[in-house]
């Protein structure tokens, strides 16, 4: 469909509310009539070339006494659906005083798939408004106006020419979609809630088919929403599937709770001749309306920042996970997007040729809330370890309808490439070149791919590269050891308690957590950034027969070294002599204490700050806080058995670029701008 006939058959619909709706329904309530009018007149439009025949059947049924007559009225209208009254749109236009009950009667006469949808929209209690308004008669006229055609087929002239296009059901979709924007402005409701702009569907159809279109073979494949909506990702998807390879059959399957969006949806899948019970109505969390299947593809775009509380019941019972899905863990209750996520992990093929693979968005909340052994990174543990993250994308803020928020898209499969394997790419499309500013915004969408942006960040995926767009990593770079560090419990005199076994007795007020990258050694963590700050830390023996040398580096800059077996004695005195320290008497000032092992007898300060450590010391400048994390006591320890795996994925520690503050005098003339425009402005108001 091209944009001038968009636009023509928006801005009608849009102008009947206004022209027969004004007045009698507030503009809030506009969509109660306007979408379910739209739906069946594009469902009646389809119906009126075989309504004679189907009436003629239908009576024959009937003269026959046959009930289930169905299949039957299926094959005559030549769709899944079929209305059995002697009424369509038009003809109902022939007694306008009876206008009210004929129009009872023919939605009676639609099928059950189609009364389904009826009574998602609510439409019959809407008929004694319409009638007391007295606007059923000119809004059903003017859907049946000849300026605009809501079917899918052309209309042709006597001789066979074409007239008027066709609106085709990707077309539809976006009148759909763009009626529900507008109407959602209307009621100061979030604009676009319940779709995803197209650009960015067909992004995600491109990171999902492209790396294996050359693999999709003559036979059935099932697609997969959670939260489908109208329908906009399974519309894409199989339009985009079928350009790949139109031999092979793609069934689309979804799951709605949204009544309005749900009935759109589903009158979709009849026209498309796609089973309808293929779209399931409910929360997919609590009732999963495809428990036994696995999919092939799936797409989302689920809710976040949004509470399942009303779900919870069904996935948790007294703290224990009832459902299978979510076994791994549960994020909290006020954002359940990866619940969604995982749903469709569980959803996924295992002894298929191509396995799953599905794109799913989410804000940045899915990258790093929760700390190791909560439910959020209990999820991203699950996924890295089992290496189903393909790669994930840094959207531009502004693109969605309802969020300026940072988004990203989630690529994932079970049968990842040979060079993909254990790694996980992160692709950055935020900086201009990848997208482009609308002249005018939708809701809170400001800007907008266009298939020159979709085709590059394909390509940076599809590469497969490292450069400034493009990080590949190891899965095991994302993950971390949490350890907790115990202190001793001492008494009033000052002295650590024993427990039973003589061991020192852990105070569980005096405890500390460090993440530790899974790459390193805890063990070499605590010795090196753990036991360091616990000055009156005894003498240790020397590791690997190697001799161990204590490093001091204080705030002034001075530096300091000790032996193993002379460094619990007093240090060399500081500041000309003024000022001695002692194991038990180590000043604020001190930032870092490194146990620095090495051969030689001596170790100067320069050799020193040209080592990793040195270097890692100058670079992380050894927070203040990290020192005052820990009491200055003895002894401290960890329990190996303590100690949780966590993930989380930081996009800014790959990508952030420094941008200098703007300087002053710009600021200034920012200022001086703005002074005198206000006062111009003032100078015309009162000249006025």
């Amino acid at each position: 469909m091209n944009q001038a006939q968009h636009n023509t058959i928006i801005n009608f619909i849009w102008s009947i509310a206004d022209d027969v709706l004004r007045g009698v329904y507030s503009r809030g309530k506009y969509r109660d009539l306007i979408l379910p009018f739209t739906v069946l007149r594009r469902l009646d439009a389809l119906l009126e070339p075989t309504k004679d025949k189907v009436l003629e059947m239908h009576e024959k049924l009937n003269a026959m006494k046959i009930d289930n007559q169905a299949p039957q009225l299926r094959k005559v209208s030549g769709y899944v659906f079929y209305n059995t009254s002697k009424y369509t749109f038009k003809k109902l236009l022939n007694e306008p005083g009876n206008i009210r009950q004929n129009l009872e009667t023919y939605l009676d006469g639609f099928s059950s798939d189609v009364q389904d949808i009826i009574s998602k929209f609510k439409l019959r209690n809407q008929l004694e408004t319409m009638e007391e308004g007295n606007i059923t008669f000119p809004l059903i006229e003017k859907f049946c106006s000849s300026t605009i055609n809501l079917s899918p087929k052309p209309i042709t002239d006597k001789e066979g020419k074409v007239v008027m296009e066709g609106l085709s059901n990707l077309g539809m979709g976006y009148v759909f979609e763009e009626l529900i924007r507008r109407f959602n402005e209307e009621n100061n409701e979030e604009a676009g809630e319940h779709f995803t702009p197209r650009e960015i569907i067909k992004l995600m159809t491109h990171l999902i088919f492209d790396p294996i279109k050359g693999k999709i073979k003559d036979g059935t494949y099932l697609v997969y929403d959670p939260a489908c909506g109208s329908g906009g990702m399974l519309t894409e998807a199989e339009h985009f599937a079928l350009e790949i390879n139109p031999k092979a059959k793609f069934h689309l399957y979804g799951q709605e709770s949204q009544p309005e969006t749900f009935a759109i949806c589903k009158a979709d899948m009849l026209i498309k001749e796609q089973d309808p019970d293929k779209i399931a109505f409910g929360s997919t969390l609590s009732n999963d309306g495809f428990p036994k299947l696995q999919f092939d593809f799936m797409l989302s775009n689920p809710p976040y920042g949004k509470t399942w509380k009303i779900d919870q019941a069904a996935i948790v019972d007294k703290k224990e996970i009832i459902d299978h899905r979510f076994k791994i863990g549960v994020p909290r209750v006020n954002d359940g997007q990866l619940l969604f996520l995982m749903n469709m992990v569980s959803k996924m093929k295992k002894d298929s040729e191509l396995g799953s693979r599905f794109a799913t968005i989410h804000n940045g909340s899915a990258l790093f809330t929760g700390d190791a052994g909560q439910g959020e990174s209990e999820i991203r543990k699950y996924l890295f370890e089992n290496d189903l993250l393909e790669a994930i994308i840094a959207l531009p803020n502004d693109l969605f309808y309802n969020t300026g928020i940072p988004t990203y898209i989630f690529i994932l499969t079970n049968k990842k490439e040979k060079k993909r394997k254990g790694k996980l790419q992160l692709i950055n499309v935020t900086a201009e070149q990848f997208y482009s500013k609308m002249r005018k915004p939708l809701g809170k969408k400001r800007v907008q791919f266009d298939a020159n942006h979709i085709k590059a960040i394909t390509k940076l995926f599809l590469d497969f590269e490292t450069n400034e767009y493009s990080i590949i990593l190891d899965n095991t770079d994302f993950g971390y050891s949490q350890i907790t560090v115990h202190q001793p419990e001492k008494d009033e005199q000052g002295n650590v308690v024993l427990d039973s076994k003589g061991k020192p007795k852990s105070d569980a007020k005096l405890r500390d957590i460090e993440n530790i990258p899974l790459k390193e050694s805890i063990d070499d963590f605590f010795k090196t950034e753990v036991l360091p700050f616990v000055p009156d830390l005894p003498a240790q023996k020397p590791l690997s027969g190697k001799f161990c040398i204590y490093v001091l580096l204080c705030a002034d800059g001075t530096f300091y070294k000790g032996q193993t077996d002379d460094f619990p004695r007093r240090i060399k005195e500081h500041q000309n002599g003024e000022v001695s320290w002692t194991a038990k008497n180590l000043p604020v000032e001190i930032i870092h204490w490194e146990i620095f092992q090495t051969r030689k007898e001596a170790v100067d300060r320069e050799d020193f700050l040209k080592s990793g450590r040195g270097r890692e010391w100058l670079k992380k400048q050894y927070e203040e806080k990290k020192l005052k994390s820990f009491e200055r006591q003895a002894g401290a320890w960890y329990n190996p058995k303590e100690t949780k795996i966590g993930y989380e994925v930081n996009f800014a520690k790959y990508f952030y670029q420094y941008q200098a503050p703007r300087t002053l005098a710009a600021i200034t003339n920012d200022i001086l701008a703005i002074e005198q425009e206000t006062e111009n402005l003032l100078k015309e108001i009162i000249e006025a």
